[in-house]
């Protein structure tokens, strides 16, 4: 399906080398992607170097940061990524993909079992699992494409436990969004700690928002998404 030379090659020049087992079941990654994207839809990107560089080393990427570690939650992880790629690039990642769709999920749940992944696969929303066993439960977690700053924060600062970290992956907006989003992500116990740049093989830009959770998120949030979506902490 895709080039395995070719991402392990353009993966290492972005910092994030690759062994032929963990290329190759990324190759059958794609491949179960593609191939159940045909059903239903799960990415817009299914030509196979879109794939190794917009899905798989922009996941990587993520993956390799060190904050990455322990227990990591992948807020609405849709088709996996960051998730699944973290781990199979980090097999000892205790992975949770949270993921309110139920066909998304089902998805999640093939893949990882045809690639011999372990996984906690939870079919939540993000601010509902916060109010239940799930919050300040996770060392670590990250979205990517879920929403802006200032919402994604409330969303998953409230999963993080004191001392974790929560790794937001963006694009070219990433430095307005974290300025919109620094009095939401303080009233939520987060502390703003970098924001790393990178570009993709072909040039797109991404950035990683990285977030240190301080203290204990307040009771009163996560608020219902409703709220989230109409009226962002400021």
């Amino acid at each position: 399906m895709i080039d395995c030379g070719r991402l392990r090659e353009n993966a290492a020049r972005c910092g994030v080398p690759l062994t032929e087992e963990q290329a190759q079941l990324l190759d059958r990654y794609a491949a179960l992607l593609v191939e159940t994207n045909a059903r239903f839809n799960l990415t817009a990107i299914t030509d196979p170097e879109g794939i190794e560089n917009k899905h798989f080393i922009d996941s990587l990427l993520l993956a390799a940061q060190p904050e990455v570690a322990g227990s990591l939650v992948d807020v609405g992880s849709g088709a996996g990524f960051p998730g699944v790629v973290a781990k199979i690039y980090k097999s000892d990642l205790a992975l949770t993909l949270l993921e309110p769709t139920g066909k998304r999920l089902d998805f999640l749940r093939d893949l990882c079992g045809a690639l011999g992944l372990s996984a906690d696969f939870v079919k939540e929303r993000a601010e509902e699992a916060a109010r239940k066993g799930w919050r300040e439960q996770f060392d670590t977690a990250t979205a990517r494409a879920v929403a802006r700053l200032n919402k994604l924060a409330e969303y998953c600062l409230p999963l993080v436990r004191v001392g974790g970290s929560f790794l937001a992956m963006k694009a070219e907006s990433a430095a307005e969004e974290l300025e919109e989003a620094r009095p939401a992500i303080r009233k939520l116990g987060g502390e703003v700690t970098a924001l790393r740049r990178f570009s993709l093989p072909g040039g797109d830009e991404r950035g990683i928002i990285v977030i240190k959770k301080i203290s204990q998120t307040p009771p009163v949030y996560p608020r219902n998404g409703g709220k989230i979506a109409k009226s962002p902490l400021k």
